[in-house]
């Protein structure tokens, strides 16, 4: 059978910009090879999860790689845990955790903490946090990990059981369900208080430890040496810990592998895709989380001389989105089809290759925020043939022969289009 090559653009859908002549970044771009693949392309568009919701990458990810959980979703913090190699187990309860910058009171400066925290910092906040923070029940145990970035995750461990059924800390999230979606309703200055989300008293211990977790990190935090070299440095303290996603079970999944019959790889970066590989059951080709395109290239030859399947997750074009930025969101794009497609292709050319292209999710520029946007689909070089388009973007997708799909939906058309 034919190889398939499966990329997802991190937050690459967006909405016209006034700045941009009322284009988007993906309109915006130099996308030249994107623009030949389009050429031999079928296109639609996508609500990776449903229409209406705006979801978290990890759920939106799921969900395009064909697997909609409804109501049994576990969680995006047990995710980023399995994905980081932390020990979870079912009745712990694992939680997505990001620095901050905000005061005692609570209030929030900077949801991400500038964007720069380094691996020595976060590693050093972490291990302080570890060492210092003590809760009232004793019996309580916890491990903070800090992966990549302003990114950390959290499990708590209680031996008269904890519950994954309480709220967000994270103004910027709230919970649909047990999905993570983004949030553009109450007060996102402030920590939300984290509360139960079922009578039980798991549940309520849970939210308590949660609370107590909050208060106990910023006080150890924000009296942080490295904290202190970081304000000495221009930067700002990485001080607060937003928590969200709590999740208490480890998944069982059927994989991928069994459900199609094909061997699939990855070539990921961030500590969720990492943790959605292994659930999955993909062979994992791990590359670093930078804009080293030429690195994500060799990785997909790799696992293309090994795999059916190569899916790769590009997050480039998420975070200017989510920070406003889209002269950078555009050239990030420009970027990653000078430096992967670009390079990729030539390297390709003798192979049978059915390329499809799509998005996890929309982070428009001017919402700095996931939306419910559907987002643009082609597959390339497949028995589907070509709907003459030409281009890749929100606007030329909406007029290509796929219609409209759901993310759930999309794995199985790829597979079942390959020549």
């Amino acid at each position: 059978m034919t190889k398939i090559l499966y990329v997802l653009l991190d937050g690459v859908g967006d909405r016209p910009i006034p700045a941009l002549g009322g284009k988007t970044p993906l309109q915006s771009a130099n996308t030249t090879n994107l623009k030949l693949l389009a050429k031999d392309a079928v296109l639609g568009l996508v609500y990776s999860v449903g229409k209406g919701i705006a979801p978290e990458s990890d759920i939106a990810v799921f969900n395009m790689l064909g697997y909609g959980f409804g109501e049994k979703y576990v969680g995006r913090g047990v995710v980023e845990a399995i994905g980081a190699d932390m020990e979870f187990r079912t009745g712990d309860v694992a939680l997505r955790a990001n620095f901050a910058t905000g005061s005692k009171d609570m209030s929030i400066i900077d949801r991400r903490a500038g964007r720069d925290v380094t691996q020595q910092d976060g590693k050093t906040l972490a291990e302080e946090l570890n060492k210092k923070l003590k809760f009232e029940d004793r019996r309580t145990t916890f491990t903070f990990t800090h992966t990549q970035g302003h990114r950390c995750v959290l499990v708590l461990r209680h031996p008269d059981g904890l519950s994954g059924e309480v709220s967000n800390t994270d103004p910027g999230y709230a919970r649909l369900g047990s999905m993570g979606v983004a949030s553009s309703t109450g007060d996102q200055s402030h920590v939300r208080e984290c509360e139960p989300l079922a009578n039980s008293p798991e549940a309520r211990r849970t939210a308590d430890l949660v609370n107590e977790f909050t208060s106990k990190a910023f006080d150890i935090l924000d009296s942080s040496a490295q904290n202190a070299e970081r304000r000495k440095r221009g930067s700002l303290p990485a001080n607060l810990v937003l928590l969200r996603d709590a999740g208490d079970t480890v998944p069982d999944l059927p994989t991928l592998g069994s459900r199609y019959g094909l061997q699939f790889g990855a070539v990921v970066d961030m500590p969720v895709e990492l943790g959605i590989s292994k659930l999955v059951g993909f062979k994992v080709y791990r590359s670093m989380p930078s804009r080293d395109y030429a690195e994500k290239v060799e990785l997909t030859l790799q696992a293309l001389k090994v795999c059916d399947v190569v899916y790769i997750h590009i997050k480039g074009p998420d975070e200017p989105g989510h920070d406003g930025l889209w002269d950078l969101k555009t050239q990030i794009i420009s970027e990653i089809d000078s430096g992967y497609f670009g390079k990729l292709l030539p390297s390709i050319a003798g192979l049978k290759v059915t390329i499809a292209v799509s998005a996890d999710h929309s982070t428009p520029c001017l919402a700095k925020a996931h939306t419910d946007d559907p987002v643009p689909l082609m597959i390339s070089r497949s028995k589907l043939g070509s709907d003459g388009i030409g281009s890749f973007d929100e606007e030329s997708a909406s007029h290509g022969s796929l219609g409209t799909l759901l993310g759930k939906e999309v794995l199985d058309k790829v597979v079942s289009s390959a020549v």
